[in-house]
């Protein structure tokens, strides 16, 4: 008598990952759609011969979406959206896998790794002049205001100027790398009336002043390991007549009429003198073809 037997494949196997654990450090420049985590050092085996089913999930708040896998069954982890620095440094990703579809009746076999991200700062940004202004909601983006200043004709003042909304100043936006920044004038000076302290950032004066415009300039920031991450602030300064004289009134005590029943905003009058409104005048001898 020849009896056959056959030997039916239980799912009785759970996938196994070659790492359950994994590290990637990742630059915070890197580009969509590049891979992270190769696929070969993903892949999940099954001693029942089962196809794989993958499935990735985020478990830090605020970092879901940038990292995906290929498809559901390929592992193979890539970037989906652009990194920030300033909105996260790190997350923590896992990796389900699966040998039957997610929502299946079946028994299900599930295994899974744990793959730790940690972005890379890299030194994406210009400078920044300072104070500014940010113009969007994820901060990624400040705009200055002009300087402004003003000095006296024809006379040089050998400090630095005074600026408003204060001295010229910028920063490295990407805070950890705080790259050491230099600064020129590039623009606006001509005739060589001013200069600005590479390392400060202060601006003094080479000469005078002889003529009563305006000055424009331009002053860049730039980044010493980098020239071509650099920003452009606009100085005014203008240019005025020494002020030796104080105002001062005309008299120290003026006298003057109303009547009663007068509408607001009505004149007043001078006393002794009902048909003149009162004046009242400040000179300046600073002035006095004016």
């Amino acid at each position: 008598l020849e009896i056959l037997v056959t030997i039916l494949n239980m799912n009785d196997n759970s996938p196994v990952f070659k790492q359950t654990n994994l590290t990637k450090v990742v630059p915070e420049d890197t580009k969509v759609n590049a891979t992270i985590v190769a696929r070969e050092d993903l892949s999940a085996s099954d001693a029942d011969l089962d196809i794989i089913f993958y499935e990735l999930t985020t478990i830090v708040a605020g970092t879901d979406g940038y990292f995906a896998i290929k498809g559901v069954n390929n592992p193979e982890i890539y970037l989906q959206k652009t990194l920030d620095y300033e909105k996260f440094n790190s997350t923590t990703l896992v990796l389900y896998a699966r040998d039957r579809p997610v929502g299946s009746t079946d028994t299900t076999n599930t295994a899974t790794t744990t793959i730790n991200i940690f972005i890379e700062e890299v030194d994406t940004k210009p400078p920044w002049f300072l104070p500014c202004t940010f113009i969007n909601t994820d901060k990624s983006i400040c705009i200055s205001s002009p300087y402004t200043g003003r000095v006296n004709l024809s006379e040089m003042s050998t400090e630095p100027l005074i600026l408003e909304p204060g001295p010229i100043y910028a920063i490295d936006p990407d805070y950890t790398l705080n790259e050491k920044i230099v600064y020129s004038i590039v623009g606006g000076d001509t005739d060589k009336v001013f200069s600005v302290d590479a390392d400060t950032g202060n601006l003094t004066m080479n000469k005078l002043a002889t003529s009563p415009d305006s000055y424009l300039l331009q002053v860049m920031a730039t980044q010493v390991n980098n020239i071509q991450k650099y920003s452009i602030a606009s100085v005014e300064i203008k240019v005025i007549s020494k002020s030796n004289h104080a105002p001062y009134f005309e008299s120290r005590i003026y006298n003057g009429t109303v009547f009663v029943g007068l509408a607001p905003r009505s004149f007043v009058f001078q006393a002794g003198d009902l048909s003149s409104p009162l004046m009242i005048k400040a000179v300046d001898d600073d002035f006095l073809n004016v």
